[in-house]
């Protein structure tokens, strides 16, 4: 058995992000930029009046000095052309392109106005309150780097410079495909023996979370139809996850046909609780594979620690083998948790407030105590952790 950060090794070094895709940017939120941006032009565009005020000639706009007040006002938007000259002022507002002439803007609070002239209240220097041509950001100048991530902030940054799309690296189709007779959809009756399909839309809820784009189907469990579900899924996916059949019981077909449909098992079992019975192969057409134990906490938990992973290495973002889950968590544990197996065991975790506690039913099957978790939490082997010790883990 491979140790698990071995295993997500041999999986990344497989794995490069995706072809670039330029996308508009309502549309690029907390996607990550695959090439660096720089500015095409200065910000502000020209000098400004950061004030509703009068723009003067700051030597002539001493304390208790009037002024003419020139019949233009220059408000935001087209520049009018005006001329600030000796002796005059000129009306302006917040975001107006500065008069010819002025070299400051004194605050309408600090002048009193007497029909066409000004009396100034308080003096200004030289360049007060004026926001001047590339104070901001130069033309040339870089904005982003690839593999930053986009906040409402940079999209903002970018539409300021008239930027309308990014290059993005393209998210991944996955292929859900689980498998089993005893499997009914939501919706559907039950008869004795069968139990409703969770690892469907767990994990293509699991797929988006991690920014790709899911998709499901199922096979019963005949040969022939998992072949026939699986070759669809070969073809139409960048990513193939399957959910169930690939231990070794009797009726665990998934090896087998992936074998038969030209998939390359890389590697069989990694050695991690829960979740041992874990497959990672390609196809030669270059589509990665992964088998995930059909119980639905070591679904997701093993969905977490090798599939979120790649996912988003394909999206741009930095993973390495010691990369799992949404990013890392950390805090004080608030009750003793213990793995006193061989394996590492990962157990499902409540993190709030800095302090981390386990979720409920640690069982692999025990789905009410995943759906509390915000993050699984390490034990190595052996390993007792007691109440105030320093805990960390993955975010899922």
């Amino acid at each position: 058995m491979l140790e698990e950060w071995e295993a997500r090794r041999r999986i990344l070094e497989l794995t490069s992000p995706g072809s670039v895709i330029w996308v508009p940017l309502e549309l690029a939120l907390d996607q990550v930029i695959a090439q660096d941006v720089s500015a095409v032009i200065d910000s502000p565009v020209f000098d400004n009046s950061s004030m509703d005020g009068y723009a003067v000639r700051a030597v002539e706009a001493a304390t208790g000095e009037q002024l003419k007040v020139n019949v233009m006002v220059q408000a935001a938007g087209g520049d009018l052309g005006v001329h600030c000259a000796s002796g005059e002022a000129v009306r302006v507002f917040t975001g107006a392109v500065i008069p010819q002439g002025a070299d400051a803007v004194i605050m309408q609070e600090d002048v009193e106005r007497r029909g066409d002239r000004i009396e100034i209240l308080e003096g200004v220097e030289p360049g007060e309150n004026i926001r001047r041509r590339g104070s901001d950001v130069c033309a040339g100048q870089k904005l982003l780097r690839r593999g930053e991530v986009m906040t409402p902030a940079r999209l903002g940054l970018l539409a300021s410079q008239g930027i309308p799309e990014i290059p993005v690296h393209a998210r991944p189709l996955v292929q859900i495909v689980t498998t089993g007779d005893e499997l009914v959809e939501p919706g559907a009756p039950l008869i004795p023996g069968e139990i409703y399909n969770s690892n469907s839309p767990m994990l293509q809820a699991a797929v988006s979370k991690a920014g790709g784009i899911g998709a499901a189907s199922h096979a019963c469990d005949d040969p022939g139809e998992l072949k026939e579900v699986l070759s669809r899924a070969l073809a139409a996916a960048d990513m193939v996850v399957i959910a169930g059949g690939v231990s070794v019981g009797e009726r665990d077909y998934v090896k087998e046909a992936l074998t038969d449909l030209g998939v390359i098992t890389e590697f069989w079992r990694v050695k991690v609780k829960p979740g041992k019975p874990f497959l990672f192969g390609r196809h030669p057409d270059g589509t990665l594979v992964f088998g995930l134990p059909g119980n639905p906490v070591s679904a997701y938990v093993t969905f977490s620690l090798f599939v979120a992973p790649v996912i988003r290495r394909l999206l741009g973002h930095e993973v390495t083998e010691g990369t799992a889950g949404l990013g890392e968590v950390s805090g004080i544990a608030t009750e003793v948790m213990s793995n006193p197996g061989d394996r590492p065991h990962y157990l499902r975790g409540i993190c709030e407030g800095g302090k981390i506690r386990l979720s409920g039913t640690q069982q692999s099957h025990a789905i009410f105590g995943l759906s509390r978790a915000n993050c699984l939490i390490r034990l190595g082997p052996e390993e007792v952790i007691n109440i105030g010790d320093p805990v960390s883990g993955f975010a899922i």
